[in-house]
């Protein structure tokens, strides 16, 4: 960015992959509006790059983001939750959370039990090795996310956090993927 753009300058008139994406598409097609482009292909190439990274402290301690996602969950509600709930919660499909949920009992971390109403129902629960295990790596975590996130100038986590909170509230009403 030139000193002339000065207090003009848009806070993302970065030259970012997408800020080249945008420019290669005004070229060939003036015509069109790309502004959605520049939040949309943000969020998606952070999400990619996000996911890429592994989640450092997930992967030392053996899980992936989406069996963390499942053993978070158990643990945050505090109460048994049913392969369906899991589902919804994590916004998994059933067949997705039940071959996690296999890997994760055999590893000792879930317990599995009937439904007294619905035996063909299980209710889920974690084990004590699995409670302890979402609280060591859960601070852990944390850390590590905060330490990806330390770079935004400013310290301005909390205005991105409101502003893809609207955004998601917009997408959950709008295309029906608010949680139950």
């Amino acid at each position: 960015m030139s000193t002339e753009q000065g207090a003009d300058a848009q806070p993302h008139a970065v030259a970012d992959t997408v800020s080249s994406v945008v420019r290669q598409w005004q070229a060939v097609r003036p015509d069109v509006d790309t502004a959605p482009m520049e939040i949309i292909g943000r969020i998606n190439r952070c999400a990619a790059l996000l996911q890429q990274a592994e989640d450092a402290p997930l992967r030392r301690a053996g899980l992936t983001r989406p069996e963390f996602d499942l053993l978070g969950t158990l643990r945050r509600t505090g109460r048994e939750l049913t392969p369906g709930d899991l589902a919804r919660e994590t916004f998994a499909s059933g067949a997705a959370v039940t071959k996690r949920l296999k890997l994760l009992q055999e590893r000792g971390f879930v317990a599995r039990r009937p439904d007294t109403r619905d035996r063909r129902v299980s209710q889920l629960s974690l084990t004590d090795e699995g409670r302890a295990l979402v609280d060591e790596v859960l601070p852990r975590q944390l850390a590590y996310e905060a330490s990806v996130l330390a770079g935004l100038a400013g310290g301005r986590e909390n205005e991105l956090a409101a502003l893809l909170g609207e955004l998601l509230l917009q997408l959950e009403g709008r295309l029906g993927g608010g949680r139950a």
